[in-house]
């Protein structure tokens, strides 16, 4: 390749975005040439009307023509008024939008930057800037600074650019020295810096392949890695081999050696596991132990409470609702109004809502009290509405107070409650577990709902599959599906999925599941889109923004979140406001992807993007408990929600879902994905794919270990306890 070329201009428009990457499609003005250029790479941090030099090559792309691909670039401060007025306008400061911009060349003319930069004070004059908003464009106006000299830094060492605003409010004007330190530290503080990124900075400032910082660097995020997988230990060998492999090192004494070290410091909890040891990270450590230990204790504890003539209560509650409970039905009722701690578990039609109703009005009769809960914000409004009773998220139960990062509701402050009850317990991982249980009162009572077969929570831990397979906690399932869930072939379906027998593939628009046979992935998106646009809405009166929702098993790939959000949102919103650096435009349905406590959203939160202001670099989401500010340095919390990941939608029940099945999602066809797929749609399942896939997934029944030692924890303590 010859010499990187260097090109000087004005930034006039972005045409494209990627808020991950930082990958930009730009126009930018040139002087002496005819027209404006276009610039492809990374430019992440340019706005309109800025001036920027950039290093790059002249290509030529098949489609489009002449490119400059950049390779790096720099801001350089415009110099013409016209320029000026431009880049102020852009949004790219705080408090200085078009109206604004306009003023202040119109008072300093070329002189405007510099005042800004040397004698800010002299903007009081401008009408309409007061101390207020003053102070904002001064730190505005501080943070870009310190955000173009940080860019550069990145660029010298091979960081994305994507990353600066991240890095600069967690460093601030000290981020290149703090990097140069440690640069592991990226890895382990920023959000979406990976270990690969931070070792290969580590590389270029010259640290050592075998330090004992990059070893114990390399081994926390090997061990972060396996909890975000679900693991709650990872096996001391297995995290050596993979460590080995992972920083092209030979010898593993070495880090066997690191591993003891991070032990010694509390950075990793080992204990000892046949004939090898199983490594902890603190948190999950201590929420293992915590989790066997409540629960044995919690168990042993006498349950206080008004005395209930069991079968008397289970006849008022049939005759109260019209009702006749099945054995199971009144077997669950039974030992819900007695035991303790139980798990109910069944899939859909099998009665688990209409028993759930009945346990609350014969409590509520003998007044006692009692709180209703779940893991998601969207799983607690389905509780509500199913029992017509306040449901709140476990978040929400236990007063979590973001400022102070923890839960009010503890030992401490337990709850004021006789029995807590909690849906969708699939979901709950074990750090969120550790924290209910420490919280409820001895003499409480504990029943979790949920479906045993569906994926297990996204955080660490299998929790409701370990406390069945414990065979420490009394277990009712819930096996016969209800007349009128016969009548529906979604429920049949995913019945007969989850006993391993292939769906029912019946053809659209002849009852509430439906398949449509296509093998060409970029076939099935088109068809995807359509059906969400036009066929659907016109068959089935829905509504495609509110209504429908697309749900897939990967995040990558032909047919992932990604490419198919991108189809649906140029289909269903394509002149929508676009937000600067980022994919969002204004109208826009997107998902929190992470918890937000302040905010109180949280992961899995689905909404629509209902305005965006550029000059105060807010953007305001609709979700259902009302309308959220962002900031545009949070932007990376939303992402487009036209379609999810079917993880994603757990807890969630849709009027309609399309969900496209094929072999390209080789590595995720399982038998639980799919009957936990099937189990999102409430009126009306499309599956569109190729009946090789559905084969593939309903024969792999074969779950994903998830290493935990929960089970072994219960029956330990149950025996020191005295069973």
């Amino acid at each position: 390749m010859s010499e990187p070329r260097l090109l000087e201009g004005t930034l006039i428009r972005v045409n494209y975005s990627d808020a991950e990457t930082g990958y930009v499609v730009a126009r930018l003005e040139v002087p002496g040439r005819r027209g404006p250029v276009t610039v492809v790479g990374n430019l992440w941090g340019a706005t309109p009307g800025e001036a920027i030099r950039l290093k790059g090559q002249w290509v030529r792309h098949a489609r489009y023509g002449e490119q400059f691909k950049v390779e790096a670039y720099e801001s350089i401060l415009p110099a013409s008024v016209a320029a000026i007025e431009r880049y102020l306008a852009s949004g790219l400061i705080r408090g200085v939008g078009p109206a604004y911009a306009k003023r202040l060349v119109e008072a300093f003319g070329s002189e405007t930057l510099r005042v800004i930069d040397e004698e800010p004070e002299r903007l009081l004059t401008v009408g309409g800037i007061g101390e207020a908003r003053l102070t904002r464009i001064r730190a505005a106006w501080t943070e870009q600074r310190n955000i173009r000299g940080l860019i550069l830094f990145l660029q010298e060492n091979q960081i994305s650019p994507a990353f600066a605003l991240r890095i600069s409010n967690a460093y601030g004007p000290k981020a290149p020295d703090v990097i140069r330190e440690d640069p592991y530290r990226l890895a382990r503080e920023i959000t979406g810096i990976g270990f690969k990124t931070a070792d290969r900075i580590g590389a270029s400032l010259g640290v050592a392949k075998d330090s004992p910082k990059r070893r114990a660097a390399g081994l926390l995020h090997l061990l972060h890695e396996a909890a975000e997988a679900g693991h709650v230990f990872y096996p001391a060998s297995r995290l050596c081999q993979e460590a080995v492999t992972l920083l092209g090192m030979e010898r593993e004494d070495l880090l066997r050696q690191s591993l003891n070290e991070l032990h010694q410091e509390g950075a990793m909890v080992c204990e000892r596991l046949d004939g090898d040891s199983a490594v902890y990270l603190p948190l999950l450590y201590q929420a293992e132990e915590g989790v066997g230990l409540r629960l044995t204790l919690l168990a042993k504890a006498p349950r206080l409470g008004p005395s209930i003539d069991i079968s008397r209560a289970i006849q008022w509650a049939e005759a109260r609702g019209d009702i006749r409970f099945t054995a199971e039905q009144r077997e669950a009722l039974h030992k819900a109004l007695e035991a303790k701690v139980l798990i109910i578990t069944g899939g859909p039609g099998t009665g688990k809502t209409t028993l759930l109703r009945a346990l609350i009005e014969i409590l509520e009769r003998k007044e006692v009290r009692l709180l209703l809960a779940a893991p998601t914000g969207r799983a607690a409004k389905r509780m509500a509405e199913a029992t017509g009773r306040e449901a709140k998220t476990i978040h929400r139960l236990l007063e979590f107070t973001p400022k102070e990062g923890r839960f009010k509701r503890s030992e401490v402050h337990p709850l004021e409650a006789d029995l807590v009850v909690v849906d969708e317990a699939s979901m709950i991982d074990l750090v969120l577990m550790d924290h209910l249980l420490k919280a409820l009162p001895p003499m409480a009572a504990l029943i979790l709902l949920g479906d045993a077969d569906q994926l297990p929570s996204v955080g660490p831990g299998s929790l409701l599959r370990d406390l069945i397979a414990s065979a420490s906690v009394p277990v009712v399932r819930l096996t016969e599906i209800f007349r009128q869930a016969k009548e529906s072939t979604i429920v049949v379906n995913a019945h007969r999925v989850n006993r391993g027998e292939s769906p029912h593939l019946v053809s659209f628009g002849m009852a509430d599941f439906a398949f449509i046979e296509l093998e060409d992935p970029a076939a099935i998106r088109d068809r995807v889109t359509t059906l969400v646009i036009r066929e659907i809405p016109k068959r089935y009166d829905l509504d495609p923004f509110k209504d429908i929702q697309v749900i897939t098993p990967m995040n990558r790939g032909p047919l992932g979140v990604l490419a198919l959000n991108q189809n649906l949102q140029a289909a269903l919103n394509p002149h929508g406001e676009a937000i600067t650096g980022s994919q969002l435009r204004v109208g826009d349905r997107v998902m929190q992807v992470r918890n937000n406590y302040e905010r109180e959203v949280y992961n899995g939160d689905i909404g629509w993007i209902v305005r965006m202001d550029p000059e105060e670099q807010e953007v305001r989401v609709r979700f259902d408990q009302g309308e959220v500010l962002y900031d545009w340095s949070d932007r990376e919390e939303l992402q487009l929600a036209y379609a999810i990941s079917v993880h994603k939608s757990q807890g969630s029940e849709y009027l309609a879902v399309v969900f496209p099945l094929h072999t390209s999602h080789y590595v995720m066809l399982q038998r639980n994905l799919l009957y936990t797929a099937l189990s999102r749609g409430r009126r009306l399942v499309v599956m569109v794919g190729t009946r090789q896939a559905v084969a593939i997934a309903v024969r792999t029944a074969r779950l994903r270990e998830r290493y935990s030692r929960l089970p072994a924890s219960l029956c330990r303590h149950l025996a020191e306890k005295g069973s």
